[in-house]
């Protein structure tokens, strides 16, 4: 059966599609852990003090809307996504937050920016490389408008990883390599991370790894469980009443207290040289 990734073609969404992206989106992003992965790269970028900022593939504008909350913040976000919809979502949110006059949104394509090059004194790609069609094209860009001895991150899960327990092994392993196909167009890119870097010319600071696991009750999966009923069907992978057979089953394992899901993530921190 042939998929699509929806999270590389947010462009061409339907609303309510949409609304379930946005929805898991918001819901990862004000997660505890979450927020401690993003803060840790954040600090080790040295973020504070970078003037221009950009966040690529920003999506609803979590990431812009945590670096413009921070009390030693004083310079401006641009995030760019490639959906209108998530965008102007992001200026509602920043908005609500009070940040709105600190971080800007736009549509654009990470594989070609319309930005001239040395702009940025730090560059994000928070869960973005995963998702894109062209890897390395997006790592000459980021590396072409950040400054020299400027700052990237990147960070994404290792969805190769990413694994739900379902009762028989090989259903399960079945299902975990069935969603994975169907929502990440690169799911070992993360493997491939200090190569990619060293040939965009960014030289490899520091790198966080991180395993995220829910372990009898879903909690940081379970907003994802949800947007799955949307995005699994909208892929491709599944029909709607297999996607809440599916579903169903892993809500019941949490309400039974037998759940497993886990992935790993993994930040990179880079310098320009």
């Amino acid at each position: 059966m042939a998929t699509v990734d929806v999270y590389r073609v947010t462009d061409q969404l339907d609303e309510s599609t949409l609304d379930a992206v946005a929805a898991r989106l918001e819901a990862r992003g004000k997660h505890p852990r979450f927020m401690q992965m993003i803060d840790e790269y954040l600090a080790a970028m040295s973020i504070d003090s970078a003037a221009n900022v950009l966040d690529l593939g920003c999506g609803t504008g979590v990431v812009s809307r945590a670096i413009g909350r921070r009390k030693g913040f004083a310079g401006r976000v641009t995030g760019i996504d490639r959906s209108s919809y998530l965008t102007a979502a992001a200026r509602r949110l920043a908005a609500e937050e009070g940040v709105g006059s600190v971080v800007q949104f736009r549509t654009g394509d990470s594989q070609r920016l319309d930005l001239p090059d040395d702009v940025f004194d730090a560059v994000v790609a928070h869960t973005l490389i995963s998702h894109v069609e062209d890897t390395r094209a997006v790592m000459r860009e980021i590396a072409r408008v950040v400054r020299s001895r400027g700052w990237v991150c990147i960070f994404d899960g290792d969805y190769a990883s990413l694994t739900y327990a379902g009762g028989d092994p090989a259903q399960g392993k079945a299902m975990d390599e069935l969603i994975v196909n169907a929502l990440v167009t690169n799911p070992r890119v993360m493997r491939e991370m200090p190569q990619l870097l060293k040939d965009a010319d960014l030289v490899l600071e520091v790198a966080f790894a991180y395993v995220v696991a829910d372990i009898g009750k879903a909690d940081f999966f379970a907003p994802g469980l949800q947007s799955l009923l949307k995005v699994l069907p909208r892929s491709g992978a599944m029909s709607e009443s297999e996607a809440q057979t599916w579903v169903n089953a892993m809500l019941k394992r949490s309400e039974e207290h037998t759940y497993f899901g886990a992935s790993n993530f993994y930040s990179y921190v880079a310098r320009r040289r």
